[in-house]
């Protein structure tokens, strides 16, 4: 071994590596893909927000069409990390091609993601509009449904109100504490330490007053619900709010598991997998949601679905109604809710009464829902369900915010990552 001859690596010596970004992907490779999409927008808002100005003083801000591209290829790849984009965007290709070279850091990053929810949402709609006039996306079957997504809180983290007063209380006494320390032996500690330290409780001070604000908006819910359902209101718990994420609430999972989450509510055109409209609420069921929904499709494009697709309960009767009368109208699609047959004749006689009473949107709906076209229509529903799946396994199962608002920018994201892998799809189908 000591003849050999080897070239041995010498980690001290300087070098100048020369980098050919154009020659590092391939010309199909999607982060080429996610970066025309986002040089056909229009991004004028975005550049308007930038306080740093040609002829004026101060370092130039990073492009704000990098940092999108970077955090769409992100959602398109299941990273909702800014820290792990930051060091993809040094040591990974496509990454690298994207940043072009661009400063970035990972708070730049996590600022960017969650302060564009407006411009995310106008996006959405620009996109879905450029979809539907190539003949890409109709709004003829719109199928909606809701799914929950994991809240960055934990369960330990959720307070009654008498236990966030103590924290208050506590914190209140920890401040006082601290000025009086400072005032009787300036000397005592670094002025650093002691701004950190009130910084920290000031901190503590806030979360605990917006859970108290989140506990006494539940607690007039729970009052309202009270009013109708006694017994039931009974049975539950003290409500509780959390110090970590005041807007979480605790909802119950397909695998039967309680949770902090949020309701995610995805409107997707279910023939072409393309998501319409997305909202995320603390409701923790679906009930009566099909309603704003609608209104939110015929805000973004101007008009109404001609079929809603909803699962069972998801619309009341009130929403069928609601819908049948809308600028539409909207045909309601879902599976009337299940009724007890041994039941006696009088019981019947008057169900019978009841539906003869019903409005004629409602007969309608029942002989839909009975016949064999109707269950076809209704059949197209199922597809969502593969939407929401494909979401939750790039990383929209958990959220890595937190607030309602930050939520909503989260799910557009993965909304924005959705439609343009669809419409790559629809595109090539096409041709």
């Amino acid at each position: 071994m000591s003849d050999a001859r080897v070239v041995r690596p010498d980690r001290q010596q300087l070098r100048w590596d020369m980098v050919d970004l154009e020659g590092l992907l391939p010309a199909d490779h999607r982060a080429r893909l996610v970066w025309s999409f986002v040089e056909s927008l229009d991004l004028s808002e975005l550049y308007e927000g930038i306080r740093s100005r040609e002829g004026e003083a101060g370092r130039p801000a990073a492009d704000p069409a990098v940092l999108l591209s970077l955090w769409l290829y992100a959602t398109v790849e299941g990273i909702g990390s800014a820290r792990e984009l930051e060091r993809l965007a040094q040591s990974d290709a496509a990454y690298r091609w994207l940043a072009g070279g661009v400063p970035l850091n990972d708070h730049g990053l996590a600022d960017f993601r969650v302060e564009s929810a407006e411009v995310l949402d106008r996006l959405l709609t620009q996109s879905v509009t450029a979809l539907i006039a190539e003949g890409l996306v109709r709004l003829a079957e719109i199928a909606v449904d809701g799914t929950k997504i994991r809240a960055s809180a934990s369960k330990g983290s959720f307070k009654t109100g008498e236990k966030l007063l103590k924290i208050e209380a506590a914190v209140a006494e920890r401040l006082a504490s601290l000025k009086q320390e400072l005032s009787s032996d300036p000397g005592a500690s670094t002025r650093r330490g002691q701004a950190a330290r009130e910084r920290a409780a000031r901190e503590v001070q806030e979360r605990a007053g917006r859970a108290r604000a989140a506990l006494e908006r539940l607690e007039t819910e729970r009052k309202s619900r009270a009013a109708k359902h006694a017994k039931d209101e009974a049975k539950k718990k003290v409500p509780r709010a959390s110090t970590t994420d005041p807007e979480a609430r605790f909802m119950r999972f397909p695998d039967g598991a309680v949770r902090p989450a949020y309701n995610a509510q995805i409107a997707a055109a279910p023939k072409e997998g393309v998501i319409v409209s997305i909202a995320v609420t603390d409701r923790r069921n679906d009930a009566g949601l099909a309603g704003p929904m609608v209104d939110d499709i015929a805000r973004r494009y101007g008009k109404t679905p001609g079929r809603l697709l909803v699962d069972t309960s998801y619309a009341t009767g009130e929403d069928i109604v609601a819908l049948a009368h809308a600028g539409g109208p909207v045909e309601v699609y879902t599976p009337p809710p299940s009724e007890r047959d041994n039941v006696k004749l009088a019981s019947l006689a008057r169900r019978r009464r009841k539906r003869e009473k019903e409005p004629a949107c409602l007969r309608a709906w029942r002989e839909r829902m009975a016949s064999e076209a109707g269950q076809a229509v209704y059949a197209l529903r199922k597809r969502i369900e593969r939407i929401n799946a494909d979401r939750k396994n790039h990383g929209f199962g958990f959220l890595p915010v937190r607030g309602l608002i930050k939520a909503k920018a989260h799910a557009l994201w993965h909304a924005l990552a959705n439609n343009l892998m669809a419409a790559r799809r629809l595109r090539a189908n096409a041709a």
